[in-house]
């Protein structure tokens, strides 16, 4: 066990002992990870927000069910992909929104979700460039794709811990990379072709 799993797990000993204050201090430095990967469902920053604060909520009413069989981060993106995928269905029943329907205007784009290619290249003008078409290729990806890339190539889970985040098997996660990383490949080419990277600089790491 790693020390942080230590710590955790010691957390976690208190607050079902009763010092729920220790509560926030637990999920301080998942709460990024949440987050995006909340927003990589939904696309509404205020949506993905209601969704991580549930998450945390449920989380915290069933503390006392993890069992520690898994890394307590696998176990709190489960909950949080659980509760995305029950916002969708709820929002289902109630409307149908065209796929064809254009983003709303003046959006803010978060960063957050390409950290690693942010400095790529160094010129500020091409870099958010970059960054909007990375953005925009990742969320057009269909949400099974979409959902892999998030979890393996931004939040850095590994095979095992994404495929039990999501509850599917090591060669599902392996597959589906390959198919979204190609996708993100096939749409990108064409479009970085226009920009020069710096010396020694690497885009993509699968381009």
């Amino acid at each position: 066990m790693t020390k942080q799993n230590e710590n955790e797990a010691a957390m976690i000993a208190s607050i079902l002992a009763g010092d729920t204050r220790l509560y926030h201090d637990l999920i301080r430095q998942h709460e990024r990870s949440v987050y995006m990967m909340a927003l990589s469902f939904v696309k509404n920053e205020a949506d993905a927000e209601d969704i991580a604060q549930e998450a945390f909520l449920k989380a915290f009413r069933n503390l006392s069910t993890f069992r520690a069989e898994s890394k307590f981060s696998t176990w709190l993106i489960s909950i949080t992909l659980n509760e995305a995928r029950s916002r969708l269905r709820r929002q289902a029943i109630v409307r149908m929104e065209s796929l064809d329907e254009p983003p709303e205007e003046g959006g803010v784009i978060s960063p957050a979700l390409l950290r690693d290619w942010r400095e790529i290249p160094s010129e500020a003008v091409e870099r958010q460039e970059i960054c909007l078409m990375l953005r925009e290729a990742v969320i057009g990806l269909p949400p099974i794709y979409r959902q892999i890339f998030q979890l393996r190539d931004v939040e850095e889970l590994s095979v095992q811990e994404t495929a039990e985040a999501l509850g599917i098997s090591v060669p599902s996660v392996k597959v589906r990379l390959h198919r979204a990383r190609m996708m993100l490949q096939k749409q990108l080419s064409p479009l970085l072709k226009s920009v020069k990277p710096g010396p020694k600089r690497r885009w993509l790491p699968w381009l």
